[in-house]
């Protein structure tokens, strides 16, 4: 699953998906495929014990992100959907610490890959954040 590339699993996404709004934001589209990645991997740990455990929290949290930024982005714009979007930035970090817990069950080939894509995500966010506090000072000043 190391070899799964962005581009190929993008080919795949049902149309369906992709004709939603918040499809334009390319954070959302690598929280999608975190979460595909999580997946794969989480599949393959199921017969260890401690890779199950794992396992159930990184769903969660590598789940979280994207869920949040779609009832965020569904909020409008605003302090409710900067709230959710901050909700989604801790679930990265979270997910960033559990691929960190996994790590004697990764390639450290996957485990780089999994850590970057968080900091990508943490970073397309948190920018986000920022671009939106932004405008949100310039509409009140």
């Amino acid at each position: 699953m190391d070899n799964l590339s962005f581009e190929e699993w993008t080919k795949d996404v049902p149309e369906r998906l992709k004709r939603e709004p918040i499809w334009e934001s390319l954070g959302y589209r690598k929280a999608l495929f975190f979460y595909e990645l999580v997946w794969q991997d989480c599949d393959a740990w199921r017969s260890d014990p401690r890779g199950k455990a794992i396992a159930e929290q990184l769903i969660r949290s590598a789940g979280s992100i994207s869920a949040n930024m779609e009832e965020g982005h569904g909020r409008g714009y605003g302090k409710e959907r900067n709230w959710f979007y901050r909700i989604a930035v801790g679930s990265a970090r979270e997910s960033k610490g559990w691929y960190w817990r996994a790590h004697h069950l990764l390639t450290p080939q996957a485990l780089e890959q999994r850590l970057a894509l968080t900091d990508e995500i943490i970073g397309m966010l948190i920018s986000e954040l920022s671009r939106q506090q932004n405008i949100s000072q310039r509409k009140s000043g």
